[in-house]
């Protein structure tokens, strides 16, 4: 079975994760409906020790051909949900065969794939385009990783190729940053391992973002209007106030590659009661640190101008940098996923991650484990799209990555 035929059977089983359930694993029964597809087309493909959790988790093993046993196992892991956004419609994938380059029309949704807006879009000319009819996330993320791992796995074992022992997971909850917490090690056996979960074929990323949140809780005094003369503290205006206290340009907007920034993600308030929430990101450890300084900072100066306990700061931290970990004796498996991207015909990109990813947990928690492109584009919407011709080069360049592993 080609990858992309995977892809289209799992896209219509829904799988959104659920942000207001985040304390629960999974956070959605639904990723269960593909969980246990999986695990049997695992089992028919002829993996060993397939086994889904309680808590969503699917596993598998490839065991190694005969007389390679003793080579270190190498993992692959992608996730099963998909963001909560655009999924209250069936998901129906269109398949555009010899794509022009041109802008794509989402059936009857009004909605366009503009090459504006996707300027990549013209290099995809000529190849089978898969999208959705506009009204939902087409699921690629990372429906697309785990069809491309899968697929690996068949091609390795139909056509005999030598290898060393293999192990698979797929994860829940990847999309709400949960993904990689309750995931055994143990029972994975992996000594490093890969997550499928980038974009354009070719991409190989072992730098992400370090990242936490930031809450300013603002106390103020709320009293009548007409007698508040030196008494009011509107809780609201301090909150403005915070915010212009940050650097104007170090917002998302105005960033990009290792740049870091404050993002304003959303706030609420009155004249009593008020609250900014913040996610903070910068790729380098110090600058991050100084971010959150600059925070504590801001916090003791309105605290001073406004009394004590107007503002409080609370910080949350939420991954680090996983290059620290790859770069720490790690890099051969960026070396090799370069050269399994040029022994396929692809050219690698090495590029940092705007983001984070399972990969960057597992790492800290002793799996180096580098992100991958799986060939899809625009994700988190219903302008995702992926060609039939990508997720064929990027299983081609899985295989590969797996000899260079004997």
């Amino acid at each position: 079975m080609k990858a992309y035929e995977r892809l289209l059977e799992y896209v219509v089983i829904k799988t959104p994760s659920c942000e207001a359930n985040a304390s629960s694993t999974p956070s959605s029964s639904c990723q269960f409906d593909l969980a246990y597809v999986l695990a049997d087309e695992m089992k028919e493909l002829g993996l060993s020790d397939v086994y889904v959790s309680d808590k969503c988790y699917v596993y598998g093993k490839l065991p190694a051909t005969s007389g390679y046993e003793n080579i270190a196992c190498i993992g692959f892991i992608a996730h099963m949900d998909t963001v909560e956004e655009f999924t209250e419609a069936a998901i129906h994938p269109v398949l555009h065969e010899n794509y022009d380059g041109n802008d794509v029309i989402l059936g009857e949704s009004g909605r366009v794939i503009d090459v504006k807006t996707f300027p990549h879009l013209p290099d995809l000319k000529g190849r089978t385009l898969i999208t959705t009819d506009g009204n939902t996330v087409l699921g690629a993320d990372d429906k697309a990783g785990i069809a491309e791992i899968l697929t690996m796995i068949e091609e390795l074992i139909h056509n005999d190729i030598p290898h060393g022992p293999i192990a698979v997971a797929f994860t829940p909850d990847e999309e709400i940053g949960s993904g990689a917490e309750d995931l055994d090690l143990a029972r994975f056996g992996a000594k490093y391992a890969y997550t499928l979960d980038g974009d354009t074929e070719g991409e190989i990323q072992f730098e992400n973002f370090n990242a936490c949140s930031a809450t300013f809780d603002i106390t103020g005094l709320s009293v009548h209007p007409g007698d508040s003369k030196d008494k009011m503290i509107n809780a609201s205006l301090v909150a403005m106030e915070i915010n212009g206290m940050l650097p104007g340009a170090e917002i998302p907007r105005n960033t990009e590659m290792y740049e870091g920034f404050y993002h304003l993600t959303d706030m609420k308030g009155d004249c009593g009661k008020a609250e900014l929430h913040y996610i903070v990101r910068d790729h380098d450890a110090s600058r991050f640190a100084s971010r959150k300084e600059t925070l504590k900072h801001i916090e003791k100066i309105m605290n001073e101008k406004w009394g004590a306990g107007t503002v409080k700061l609370t910080l949350k931290d939420q991954y680090k940098n996983m290059s620290e970990i790859i770069q720490d004796g790690n890099m051969h498996l960026i070396d090799h996923a370069k050269k399994a991207c040029e022994l396929a015909g692809i050219v690698p990109i090495v590029s940092p991650i705007r983001g984070g990813t399972d990969g960057c947990q597992l790492s800290y928690r002793g799996l180096p484990c580098p992100n991958l492109g799986t060939g899809g584009h625009g994700f988190h919407g219903p302008y995702e799209h992926i060609t039939v011709e990508g997720m064929d080069l990027v299983v081609k360049m899985l295989v590969e990555l797996v000899k260079l592993n004997m």
